[in-house]
Order: C-alpha cells, then sequence, then structure tokens
C-alpha cells in the first residue's frame, strides 16, 4: 500500500462540523479533545464611503484539517522516545501509547496542532487516519460522514489530482512538512502564511491557549 493522504474540497464545505463530530463519536473523545477540527477563517472589512454607500472586503471559508500525515513529519522527528512513527506501509502517523512518555515536543512542534497530550491518560492523543479502517479497505470516519462529500481520502496519487498540497491559510507552506493533505480552495482562499484573516471559532474547535501559530 502507498502513501494514504487527505482530499478537502473548500468549494463543498458548509461547515457543518459532521466530520468532526462524527470522528469524536467513533472515538469517544471527551469534550476537549478533537483529532479533526473545521477552522473559519475570516478577514476583511465593511466602510462607508465618501457618497454614502458601503463598500466590503470581507470574506470567509472553512478548512477542515486533521493530522496531515506529512512526508516528513517534524512530530516524529522531535519524539524522544519514537512512540510518534509513521507507518511503512500507509504512511500514517501514530503514537505508540506505550512509548510515550507525555513530554509534549510532538504538540509544540506540529505546525498543525495535531497531535496533543491527553493529561488523564497520561500520552499523547491525535488521528491516525483511521488505520484499522484503512488496512480493511475502508475510509476514515470522517470521509464516510461528510454529507457534502468535501472530504476524500486515498493513495497520494489520486489525492493529488483533485488539488494541490496544502497551500491556504491558516496553513504554513506546504515545504515545511510535505503535509499529505490536498485541497481544492474556495473562491475566498488565502494563501498559506497569509495574515489576511483569523481563526474565527477557536473555542468552538477546542484550541487552547498553548497552540500554535495555526490559531493566531
Amino acid at each position: 500500500m502507498s502513501q494514504q493522504a487527505f482530499f478537502f474540497d473548500g468549494t463543498r464545505c458548509s461547515g457543518c462540523k459532521t466530520c468532526m463530530f462524527a470522528c469524536k463519536d467513533a472515538y469517544d473523545l471527551d469534550v476537549g479533545t478533537a483529532y479533526r477540527r473545521v477552522l473559519e477563517y475570516t478577514g476583511g472589512d465593511t466602510v462607508r464611503n465618501g457618497d454614502g454607500t458601503f463598500g466590503s472586503t470581507c470574506f470567509s471559508y472553512n478548512v477542515s484539517v486533521a493530522c496531515n500525515h506529512c512526508d516528513d513529519p517534524v512530530c516524529v522527528r522531535v519524539c524522544p522516545t519514537e512512540a510518534m512513527h509513521k507507518d511503512e506501509q500507509t504512511g500514517l502517523v501514530s503514537v505508540n501509547d506505550r512509548h510515550c512518555i507525555g513530554c509534549g515536543y510532538c504538540h509544540l512542534s506540529c505546525p498543525y496542532s495535531a497531535p496533543r497530550v491527553d493529561r488523564v491518560k497520561g500520552h499523547s492523543v491525535k488521528c491516525d487516519g483511521c488505520i484499522e479502517r484503512v488496512a480493511v479497505g475502508e475510509k476514515p470516519v470522517c470521509v464516510e460522514a461528510c454529507p457534502a462529500r468535501a472530504l476524500d481520502f486515498g493513495p497520494v496519487g489520486d489525492m493529488e489530482k483533485l488539488g494541490e498540497r496544502a497551500a491556504i491559510a491558516p496553513f504554513p507552506r506546504p515545504e515545511a512538512t510535505v503535509p499529505n493533505l490536498f485541497v481544492k480552495p474556495s473562491a475566498d482562499a488565502r494563501p498559506a502564511e497569509s495574515k489576511d484573516g483569523v481563526v474565527a471559532n477557536l473555542l468552538e474547535v477546542g484550541f487552547r491557549a498553548t497552540d500554535k501559530e495555526i490559531m493566531e
């Protein structure tokens, strides 16, 4: 089996967050934990012109994101115990909870804020691409749950035919970790690392004060 990848169609996503909650339900995640999130990236202004009319530069679009199972996953590079690892068959990144010491280096280093430390369990947790489902020929729960078919999953060669490699805000440039997420951007989409907008629903999707640049 080749490297597996996600595809996200920004022209179809309505922001319903069914993907997010299907994942939470399937893995019995608590209120503060989410492996997939739907971010609302917004910006712009409405201004009154000199003639009394109003003009607007406002924009808003949704981005569904989980772990991107990168070609060069920084979480794997920084893990001191090799608990964070990349599967040789599928390229999916997961945590060996028997080896994880809960140091949090993976969380601090990931530009997508995918892994996080579950202090109750004592180790990091994250999206593993539903690796057990993939092993038997099924797709991840989030993909099957999406009512608008805005998500897909499969061999990287198939997904890269559908979109470009994760190069929209609020993501970093894809060269950083080579994420296996391909995106068909919406008309409003801004380029990676753009400062035109902000993620407007941080609390809703469970981001914490310690999360990194994606929440700025």
